[in-house]
C-alpha cells in the first residue's frame, strides 16, 4: 500500500500490497534421516496456515534477497529453509539489521547451498541460539507447555487461552541460548512412553527448554527449533495453526492492510495500481481444498472486508467484478468497510481511488 513494487512483479505498474513474504527455494536437499520427509511440506504448512488465517502474503524466491528485492517486505518467513549460502545468510542478516522481521523453523541455515551441513546455524546470531549437534525424533508423547502464568495475555496465546499444553512436532534440534531471552512462551514437555498403559504419563511436567525463541533487535526474530510447520501440514492440528498465526502477529507489527471476516476458507490477495485497489477473494471451501481436481463449488455467505487506505488516498467507487455490480461502502477515518454478499468460486472487489 506504500507504492513500492513487489519483489516478483505480476504485471507492469501493479503493486502487490502484501508486506509478508514466504521464502521458497529452487531446490530441495535430502539429508540423512530425512529421506522419507517431503521438505516442501514445511512451506505447505505455512501456506495453509496463512491462507486459513486470511493473511495476505507473497512467495519470495531465495535467490532474490538483495535489498532492492526485499525492500517491499516487513516480514519474511523461512519454512525450514535448510540450505542457505553464506551470501544469502548475509542478505537476511542485513534485512533484519534494517528493521525487517524474520520467522524461521527447524534446520533453517544449518546447511550451505550444496547441502553440506555446517557445525552451527548460518543464522545463529539472528536466532540467538547455537546447535549442540543433537537432534531428537521421532518424538512420542511430547508436548509444548504454554507459559500462561509467566506471560499472561501474550499474543502467542491468542485463541489458546484455555490450553495448558499442545502436542509437539515430530523432530526437534537441541539448541543452547547465547543469552537470556526476555520471553519464553513455549517450553518443552519431554517424551514419555506410549506403552504399556500404566506407563503412559509425563515424567516431567515443566522444563526451561524453550520451543520458541523470540528476539527483538532492529527487527523481530522468531525461531522454532522443531518442525511445527511440517507437522501442521500433515495433521492440520488447529492448535498448531494458532501458534503459526500468532507468531506472525508477534513478528509482523504493522497493522493489516485488509481484514476479511465471514464463513469459509478464503484466500485473500490485494493489489494496487494507479487508479484502484483490488481485493481478490478465492473460495477454497471444498473437500478438495488445496488440491487441483475440484469436482464442485460450495458457495459461502457474506464476507465483511475492512481495508486500510493509504494516507492521501480516497475511495470513489466499489464494484464486484464477478457479480458485475456496484456495492456500497462506509468510511471510518482511513478504514473502508464493504460487504461481499456471497462467493461461489471467486470474487474481485475493485475500489476506484
Amino acid at each position: 500500500m506504500d507504492g513500492k513494487k513487489s519483489a516478483i512483479p505480476y504485471a507492469p505498474a501493479v503493486t502487490r500490497t502484501s508486506r509478508l513474504g514466504v521464502l521458497a527455494a529452487d531446490g530441495l536437499v535430502l539429508r540423512r534421516g530425512h529421506a522419507d520427509a517431503k521438505l516442501e511440506n514445511y512451506a505447505l504448512g505455512w501456506y495453509q496456515a496463512l491462507v486459513e488465517s486470511r493473511i495476505p502474503f507473497e512467495m519470495v524466491h531465495d535467490r532474490l534477497l538483495d535489498p532492492a528485492q526485499l525492500a517491499p517486505y516487513a516480514t519474511l518467513i523461512l519454512p525450514n529453509l535448510a540450505a542457505l549460502s553464506d551470501a544469502q545468510c548475509d542478505q537476511l542478516r542485513a534485512f533484519v539489521k534494517n528493521g525487517g522481521n524474520l520467522i524461521a523453523t527447524h534446520e533453517t541455515s544449518l546447511y550451505n547451498e550444496w547441502g553440506v551441513r555446517r557445525g552451527n546455524f548460518g543464522l545463529a546470531d539472528l536466532f540467538g541460539v547455537d546447535w549442540t549437534g543433537k537432534a531428537e525424533g521421532p518424538m512420542l508423547n511430547s508436548y509444548i507447555r504454554l507459559e500462561h502464568d509467566a506471560l499472561p495475555h501474550h499474543v502467542l496465546f491468542s485463541g489458546l487461552e484455555d490450553a495448558p499444553r499442545v502436542i509437539n512436532g515430530v523432530t526437534r534440534l537441541e539448541v543452547t541460548a547465547r543469552g537470556t531471552f526476555a520471553e519464553a512462551p513455549l517450553t518443552l514437555i519431554p517424551s514419555y512412553p506410549d506403552l504399556p498403559m500404566e506407563k503412559v504419563y509425563p515424567r516431567t511436567t515443566k522444563t526451561d527448554i524453550s520451543c520458541l525463541y523470540l528476539r527483538q533487535t532492529a527487527g523481530r526474530v522468531a525461531y522454532f527449533p522443531f518442525d511445527i510447520d511440517r507437522t501442521f501440514w500433515e495433521v492440520l492440528c488447529p492448535d498448531h495453526l494458532k501458534l503459526l498465526r500468532n507468531a506472525v502477529l508477534w513478528a509482523h507489527t504493522e497493522a493489516p492492510v485488509v481484514e476479511v471476516s465471514g464463513p469459509g476458507f478464503v484466500d485473500v490477495t490485494v493489489w494496487r495500481n494507479a487508479g484502484s485497489i483490488t481485493i481478490h477473494l478465492v473460495n477454497l471451501t471444498n473437500p478438495m481444498a488445496m488440491k487441483g481436481p475440484y469436482r464442485d463449488f460450495f458457495p459461502i455467505g457474506a464476507q465483511n472486508i475492512k481495508l486500510r487506505l493509504p494516507s492521501g488516498v480516497h475511495a470513489n467507487h466499489a464494484r464486484l467484478l464477478v457479480a458485475d455490480k456496484s456495492v456500497p461502502f462506509e468510511l471510518s477515518g482511513s478504514v473502508l468497510a464493504v460487504t461481499v454478499p456471497s462467493i461461489l468460486d471467486h470474487e474481485v472487489l475493485a475500489i476506484d481511488i
